[in-house]
């Protein structure tokens, strides 16, 4: 007699844990797929009119198999689990950092026969977005958004402190930690206004490459986390937020923020200055239009604009059931006519809202030149359309931490080692050190055996 269905489940999820393809934590023995009939996407959401315009499309794409979109984020634990149990999802979306390590475990397919099979011109794509989702010379993901970096500022806060918009120079670091001390506010012991936030851990390897630094090896082999040059940016980043009271006050004051509310952090005055990806430009335009916003680039110590970039990527899942349709989602998805229609949708309707459309950033720099060129179109706000011309004139800058068979533990490494500094635990040297260890350590065993 065969074997319960969550018996044998349970059976490949413990194998599979063993040969290292997920933790033993993770063997739930969720299932994300239907019916063998039914084509299933994992890590997408229909919140906007880009999403649901670009699925509408990948619906015809599929040729009469019927489409089912499994809203809500990426779930590592999920996924992996139906990988093991061979009950994947047949396409997935996630973060792009985390595809070198899913691909190196056999959790992805690779993309070589997509490609091929669609047409696809990866020189239509963003070269960062590629090549962080590029494992020994094969892709394993395609771009499916593309966040930038740009500097966004309290303009009214910097005139008031007797500064422009330009004064925030992040090349100089001694002259941005003066000024980040000016422009900081304090009532008492609180910390009511951020002069300049810094954003670590998140923007990390922002702070490494201004300084010259990198995180990881072109290869993705070696790790460096305990360079000089990456030390040296985390002490000077962390002593950003050290001169405005330290990570407790500082904290406290960004998570009281109204982020996505007409009372967000700029109309209230919260920060002087800080680093931001290029979505939260469209939220201002949003909610809160006529903020007194200043832009600029963060620039590295030689003074040029650099730009850390990130996003998330279409993959196939080992054991889709569906490869062929997967391809062509994938292609439908990414597309320069998809992208295209559903930046001129969402576009009317927030026109339609009397809100400031501020440009779409999608990782295909074809679709991106059109949409540029064709839909979108100043605003009669001089500060909004200043900042969408800086975001289209850096996207061909913009770099990404190299696509490496970690993955996940890399990427928690730093993000930790960040995090032990500013709570105090740990010297920037001590914890990145540590960092170091475990992130090699890693980055070892998860490449035994590959050449």
């Amino acid at each position: 007699m065969a074997a319960p269905p969550g018996r044998t489940r349970r059976a490949a999820c413990t194998l599979a844990a063993v040969l290292g393809l997920l933790p033993v934590s993770a063997c739930g023995g969720v299932s994300a797929a239907g019916s063998s009939g039914t084509f299933i996407t994992m890590g997408f959401g229909l919140g906007d009119a880009i999403a649901t315009s670009r699925v509408d499309d990948a619906r015809k794409a599929l040729d009469g198999v019927e489409l089912q979109v499994n809203e809500g984020a990426f779930d590592e634990q999920q996924f992996l689990s139906a990988v093991a149990a061979g009950d994947p999802p047949d396409v997935v979306n996630m973060d792009r950092t985390l595809v070198g390590g899913y691909a190196a475990r056999g959790a992805l397919l690779p993309l070589t026969d997509c490609l091929r099979r669609e047409d696809i011109d990866l020189e239509k794509y963003q070269p960062s977005a590629i090549e962080e989702a590029t494992l020994d010379g094969a892709v394993y993901a395609m771009p499916d958004s593309f966040d930038n970096r740009i500097l966004l500022m309290d303009a009214s806060v910097l005139r008031k402190a007797g500064h422009s918009p330009s004064d925030v120079d992040t090349s100089d670091w001694k002259g941005l930690r003066r000024l980040t001390a000016e422009l900081q506010e304090r009532q008492g012991r609180k910390l009511t206004r951020i002069g300049f936030d810094p954003k670590i851990p998140e923007f990390f390897p922002l702070w490494v490459k201004a300084n010259g630094g990198s995180l990881i090896s072109d290869d993705g082999r070696t790790a460096r986390l305990d360079s000089p040059r990456v030390v040296e940016a985390l002490s000077y980043a962390s002593r950003l937020i050290e001169v405005q009271g330290g990570w407790g006050k500082f904290k406290a004051l960004r998570d009281s923020f109204d982020q996505f509310g007409r009372a967000n952090q700029i109309a209230e005055h919260q920060v002087g200055a800080y680093p931001m990806e290029d979505w939260y430009l469209s939220v201002l335009g949003d909610t809160s239009p006529e903020v007194d916003l200043g832009s600029g680039y963060f620039k590295d110590r030689d003074g040029e604009p650099v730009n850390y970039v990130s996003g998330t990527g279409w993959a196939i899942p080992k054991g889709s059931r569906h490869v062929k349709e997967a391809c062509a989602f994938i292609e439908s998805m990414t597309s320069t006519r998809s992208w295209v229609k559903a930046a001129k949708t969402k576009a009317k309707e927030v026109r339609g809202n009397d809100a400031y459309y501020t440009g779409d950033f999608s990782g295909n720099r074809e679709a991106d030149r059109i949409i540029e060129s064709e839909v979108w179109k100043p605003t009669g706000e001089k500060s909004f359309d200043e900042a969408t011309r800086r975001l289209y004139d850096i996207q061909e800058s913009g770099f990404a931490v190299p696509a490496n068979a970690a993955g996940t533990e890399f990427k928690q490494a730093w993000q930790n080692a960040c995090n032990r500094v500013l709570s105090g635990e740990q010297t920037p040297r001590q914890a990145l050190e540590q960092a170091q260890r475990e992130a090699q350590s890693a980055l070892d065993i998860a490449n035994q055996g590959r050449k």
